[in-house]
């Protein structure tokens, strides 16, 4: 048995299923193509379809192999042991009926033992219990019956749910020695220890699983295999531990450099070591797929595994940013066989440095959570809950918040804390199960059932916006109709269409479907699986049946604004790349016939001279006349070529490529204009943050841009009407009056103070009491909290060194509680915050502040004299 490097066993499993017979395709986004599941979890995933008969592969090929990237985070918190991981590669070959077990079976041992050299006495098989034909294969290969095992169904038996695709299943493992074996002399795979480490598992969906528990044999039988590529690497470079594969630990090693602490000195440095090691990858092709972090969903699992790495890089003492020393290397290591990674790469680490220093600030205000928590405890034991959400929502590991606990005189309730991490636990599990059956539940429903049936509609619309066509479906409330009568809606399926489907943010078009008496007004266009279109439509006139030959046209108008609106978007994006940066991707966009709007990665807002600096290179490409051009090509040309990929978004091996002149080039399956002068004009009418590390910008084009100008040309006319003056000298008259307006206000202020200055020397005399200093307690209606503390200021002008005040005010019906003294007064016991304290109940209030100053705010004004009362107590 030879070592390999992972990229040779990666590229050695590729070519071996590709030489067999498999198209070898990339792997798909970690954003999966489907709504039930969060992250891509697993390489079968973008094979749904075809597994779901919904798309069919060509004919040359007899299934499909793939190296697919995956992100997986149910079981966290094991995540820095010998095994697991939260970013891995799973190697897979699929079959969609054209091989089932024989040649699996065959494959898998002769690429086991020729291709990778295992020796045969070290490799062992199990099965599901029931299956005799798989054993007898396995046999038949040179398989000894004591390297065989039979296992029940909960080890070797998949299923999608309760019902549907399901099958035995048979794993191959490795044996590692007894040297890493429990010892027992029963020990054989499936045991809970290391000696035997399941390396490929195959999985023989063959069934269709009934209501009532029984099998039904499917009409075509699956193949869907995996084989963790780091487990592999692990067995063929003769180590026990992933992290000490070639990938892994050339990341370890970043953190070894980084920390200067050693690997395999200490266990809880190891750990940390791996953990960062193993987050570091999981982040990387998390952004580079087009994930950010956020408070929800993915952008979550990435916000925890982010600031889980930072918090391990501190445990370390790794100080300030660190983490894009890691994706250097992850890009150095693996860029080559993941592009996106290479095309996103300054993205990536723009969004690593902003997370970890927004972390920072969380980090801070975790600690101000700690503290607060701490200060309103009636015992010594802070709860297990709280003891969490600073584990969940602030990142601060227990072991932090222990030891910040200890060092009070506090500890924490241990049992609650792991009652909450043992639901969050379930709660992952159930989440995985759950995405487990949804990776392979069908689609379900009535759309799915006529993509099945009829297949893609085809679409003309790119060449014209009219066609012949016939109705081969009519869906109305979720169920299939053979008719639509005048007065109803529904949706309706052509087996031609011009109409553009709602998709990539181009909103769907609208128009007419017609035939002899019978007229449809078609209010939107739907895709609600890809590649079936459904128009939304209701019957005007007549009666629609199914099979009825039907003329559809689009409306001419509305699509050409939405065709200028798209291409538009196209050139802002390339101008916001040219003003701000690589980093800017697409995140996002709305195309309506009214109106753009386009989402964009940048870490700060973007400044008026920009955003004018944008719309200026915008509108020169619109108004030089630049000819668009659309091609069709292959994903791995364009990608050679530099064009723009969008995002997070999913591609096939056949790509669509928008050129618009030399200025911009992006992958897009829209509607588009032929030449830059049919947009006429662009006027970017806003920008602002839309979430971290997410700006926006919202636009009109060509009529509407037209329209947006006209209104604020009447605007200013009116202003220059009601102004008096011409509207080029709007502008200064507006200046003027609001300096103005400032003087008077200034006025108006200095005359108040010079009012409460000259009531001010009797008022001190009437209303100060106190011993050891003079506090002056007054009521002063009609001024704010900042008018009071302007008031305490004339005050401590007449008090001596050791003075202090209580004010009060009813503003309007809202009651104010001013308490301040100063510097010296604290130093004899006067404390602001204890006096606000206790007064502000007075008026059903509550605030605080610093012993020298405090206020609050209440809902009782009437209560005021009370709370003066209560302070004269205080100091009588």
């Amino acid at each position: 048995m030879n070592y390999m490097t992972t990229a040779e066993i990666r590229e050695k499993y590729l070519a071996f299923f590709e030489e067999k017979g498999c198209k070898r395709m990339p792997s798909s986004s970690l954003i999966p193509d489907d709504p039930s599941l969060l992250l891509t979890s697993a390489g079968m995933v973008q094979f749904k379809p075809y597994f779901l008969h919904q798309k069919e592969l060509d004919s040359q090929y007899i299934g499909t192999t793939t190296v697919q990237k995956c992100v997986r985070t149910n079981d966290i918190d094991n995540i820095g042991d010998a095994r697991h991981l939260s970013f891995f590669e799973m190697l897979g070959n699929f079959s969609f009926g054209k091989y089932f077990k024989n040649e699996m079976c065959a494959w898998a041992y002769e690429f086991s033992t020729e291709v990778l050299g295992l020796p045969a006495e070290k490799l062992y098989f199990t099965v599901f219990e029931n299956d005799d034909e798989t054993i007898e294969i396995w046999k038949s290969l040179g398989v000894p019956e004591d390297h065989i095992s039979k296992l029940g169904e909960e080890d070797n038996f998949w299923r999608a749910g309760p019902t549907g695709p399901c099958g035995p299943c048979s794993e191959i493992y490795f044996d590692q020695g007894p040297d890493v074996g429990c010892g027992s002399p029963d020990c054989k795979p499936g045991c809970d220890c290391d000696r035997y480490l399941e390396f490929w598992n195959c999985v023989f969906t063959q069934y269709d699983g009934q209501e009532d528990g029984t099998l039904a044999p499917l009409q075509t039988k699956n193949i869907d295999t995996g084989m963790g590529l780091e487990r592999i690497a692990a067995i063929m470079q003769g180590v026990t531990n992933n992290y000490d594969t070639d990938i892994l630990r050339s990341l370890v090693g970043v953190g070894e450099e980084l920390s200067g602490k050693k690997y395999r000195q200490e266990v809880e440095t190891d750990v940390c070591l791996r953990i960062i090691a193993d987050h570091s990858r999981s982040i990387t092709f998390m952004i580079a797929d087009g994930i950010l972090p956020s408070n929800e969903g993915r952008g979550y699992v990435l916000r925890r595994l982010l600031r889980r790495a930072v918090m391990k890089g501190h445990s370390l003492g790794i100080e300030g940013a660190f983490l894009t020393s890691y994706v250097n290397k992850i890009i150095e290591l693996m860029g080559s066989v993941y592009p996106e990674l290479v095309e996103n790469e300054e993205l990536i680490k723009r969004v690593v440095l902003s997370e970890e220093e927004r972390f920072g600030a969380t980090l801070r205000q975790g600690q101000a959570y700690l503290d607060d928590a701490l200060s309103k405890m009636e015992g010594t034991v802070l709860s297990g809950s709280t003891a969490f959400v600073l584990h969940d929502t602030y990142g601060f590991p227990v072991e932090v918040t222990t030891e910040i606990c200890e060092e009070r005189g506090y500890s924490i309730d241990e049992e609650e804390f792991a009652r909450c991490m043992e639901e969050q636990r379930n709660r992952a599990r159930a989440a995985n199960v759950k995405d487990a059956e949804a990776a392979w539940s069908t689609y379900g429903g009535v759309h799915a059932d006529l993509l099945k049936e009829l297949g893609a509609t085809e679409f003309v619309g790119y060449e014209r916006l009219s066609a012949d066509a016939k109705v081969c479906a009519i869906v109305r409330n979720g169920e299939r109709v053979d008719s639509l009568a005048a007065g109803e809606q529904g949706e309706v399926v052509l087996d031609v269409t011009p109409f553009y489907a709602e998709m990539g943010g181009e909103v769907g078009d609208t128009g007419t479907i017609t035939a002899d008496g019978v007229e449809l007004q078609v209010t939107d266009t739907k895709a609600p699986e890809k590649g079936l279109v459904c128009h939304v439509a209701t019957v005007a006139s007549g009666v629609l049946t199914v099979g009825m030959a039907v003329s559809a046209q689009v409306d001419a108008k509305r699509r050409a604004c939405i065709a200028r609106n798209h291409t538009c978007t196209h050139i802002l994006h390339a101008a916001l790349r040219q003003v701000l940066g690589a980093h800017v991707k697409q995140a996002g966009s709305y195309v309506g016939p009214d109106r753009l709007r386009f989402d964009f990665t940048h870490f700060e807002s973007v400044t008026p001279e920009q955003l004018k600096q944008v719309e200026e290179l915008a509108n020169n490409v619109i108004m030089s006349a630049t000819a668009t051009n659309i091609f069709e090509t292959s994903l791995a040309k364009a990608r050679e070529e530099g064009v723009t990929a969008l995002f997070g978004e999913k591609y096939g091996d056949v790509v669509r490529v928008v050129k618009v002149g030399d200025f911009s080039s992006e992958l897009c399956g829209g509607c588009h204009v032929a030449n830059t002068a049919e947009i006429g004009l662009v006027k970017i009418v806003s920008e602002s943050s839309v979430g971290a590390n997410l700006r926006r910008i919202e636009a009109f084009t060509s009529y509407d841009a037209l329209a947006y100008l006209n209104g604020f040309e009447h605007q200013m006319k009116e202003l220059s009407a009601t102004l008096r003056v011409p509207t080029s000298d709007v502008q200064a008259r507006v200046e003027a009056n609001i300096k103005q307006l400032r003087d008077l206000n200034a006025k108006r202020k200095a005359n108040k103070a010079a009012a409460a200055t000259g009531e001010l020397p009797e008022a001190l005399d009437q209303f100060t009491v106190g011993s050891d200093y003079p506090v002056f307690i007054y009521r002063k209606d009609g001024i704010d909290a900042g008018g009071m503390r302007n008031f305490w200021d004339i005050v401590r002008s007449r008090l001596p060194e050791a003075g202090a005040c209580v004010l009060a005010s009813d503003n309007q019906g809202t009651p104010i509680l001013l308490a301040a003294g100063t510097d010296e007064a604290v130093e004899k016991g006067f404390n602001a915050g204890a006096v606000i304290k206790q007064i502000s109940r007075e008026i059903k209030g509550g605030g605080g502040g610093k012993p020298t100053m405090a206020q609050a705010g209440g809902k009782d004004a009437s209560g005021i004299d009370a709370a003066l009362d209560a302070a004269r107590k205080l100091f009588a």
